[in-house]
């Protein structure tokens, strides 16, 4: 049995409380950062181009820095590559104050991001490994939860302190290098991955566990088309901004409130594909159902609640598949594959919404999301297909 793990259920719970601390303090730095440089990106006089397209190199970023973690998880460790990577993020973050060129905050955005994506791998790795099969799906919705409340927990720091001067960058610093302590602790509990030395062994994984890898780049594409457009989206149909707000904090709390259920459905359904299928379709129904619920505010808030749980539910589901179907060292690129796939929907999503939004108006965005949604299904009938072969 693990260090640290509980005899009666089997979860290593130092390890498992260490990732998640590690994970939430990263999301709040997330949600506190991603509102902050775009506020003093148009302060500054920058065009909407220029603020999007630095935005866009997060996701660059971290689709460059999947292929090195595991090989350096496998070489330095697992605590020591988390350490480093929380070091790294946090003297960027830093110097986001410090350099006022555009240019700089462009190389920033790399150094920055890079670094939280390995966290963002480790910490799901070590949470997986750290968790028998019976309880990872209510390990995870509680990953999932706690996650986004870091989230939620960034805007609500700027909304009280404000963009001006230093301050929130010292916090956000603060926060990541608090975010060590933990994993310094739980250094004992860290899984193992020898054997490793390559850093493109990861991509096989997208096509061995096709249903966990597809429901997350599903999950990146919802998630990055929806919070970005859907406030225009909602002007577009008439909507004031108060009542798109009140939209977004349905779907917030959809996201936050239904992650647990959905995890402890996970664990005690046979075969948690079929609860991905369920999700899937839910959220096919649901972006399908919109353009009709807009007229009555109450059948839109229950509509964008159940879709903001199921939206996430993808990936917590998908993530618990996941640590079902790989074991040992071969988790740590699986988990790569899955982060990496993330990343595509989360740079491909917006990309194709907006242009779909334009296309076909008003609503050309929600066809968008609804045919993520076919995608995913359609992949989940030929998978299946293929495997009756």
């Amino acid at each position: 049995m693990a260090h640290g793990a509980d005899e009666r259920t089997g979860v290593d719970r130092l390890g498992v409380t260490a990732a998640i601390a590690s994970i939430t303090a990263v999301g709040i730095a997330i949600g506190l950062s991603f509102p902050l440089f775009s506020f003093i990106l148009d302060q500054r006089g920058y065009s909407p181009f220029i603020i999007g397209t630095n935005a866009a190199v997060a996701g660059l970023a971290s689709l460059l820095a999947v292929p090195p973690v595991t090989p350096l998880a496998s070489r330095f460790g697992v605590t020591w590559v988390m350490v480093w990577s929380a070091i790294i993020s946090a003297i960027s973050l830093l110097c986001f104050f410090l350099f006022d060129s555009i240019i700089a905050w462009f190389i920033l955005r790399i150094t920055f991001h890079g670094p939280l994506t390995a966290l963002f791998i480790l910490s799901e790795t070590w949470i997986n490994s750290a968790t028998p099969d019976r309880k990872r799906g209510l390990i995870l919705g509680i990953y999932a939860t706690v996650l986004s409340a870091g989230f939620g927990i960034g805007p609500g720091i700027l909304a009280l302190i404000g963009s001006d001067g230093g301050l929130p960058f010292y916090i956000g610093t603060a926060i990541i290098l608090l975010s060590i302590i933990p994993l310094l602790i739980a250094r004992s509990s860290e899984p193992k991955f020898e054997g490793h030395t390559r850093g493109g062994d990861f991509l096989r994984y997208i096509w061995m566990v096709p249903l966990a890898t597809g429901a997350v780049f599903v999950f990146g594409a919802v998630e990055q088309s929806g919070l970005p457009l859907m406030p225009v989206y909602g002007a577009r149909i008439g909507y004031s901004e108060q009542a798109v707000s009140l939209l977004l904090v349905a779907l917030a709390a959809g996201n936050m409130i239904l992650q647990i259920p959905l995890g402890i459905l996970s664990d005690r359904v046979s075969d948690r594909r079929y609860l991905l299928y369920g999700c899937a379709t839910v959220g096919l129904i649901g972006a399908l159902t919109v353009p009709y619920a807009v007229a009555y505010p109450a059948a839109i808030a229950l509509v964008l609640f159940l879709w903001g749980g199921v939206i996430s539910g993808m990936y917590t589901v998908g993530l618990a598949h996941l640590g079902s179907r790989v074991k040992g060292a071969q988790l740590a690129d699986a988990n790569a594959a899955f982060v990496f796939c993330y990343c595509l929907g989360m740079i491909l999503g917006p990309q194709i919404s907006s242009i779909a939004m334009e296309f076909f108006p008003p609503h050309g965005f929600i066809w968008a999301i609804a045919g993520y949604f076919m995608l995913f299904l359609l992949l989940s009938l030929f998978r299946s297909r293929y495997r009756q072969r």
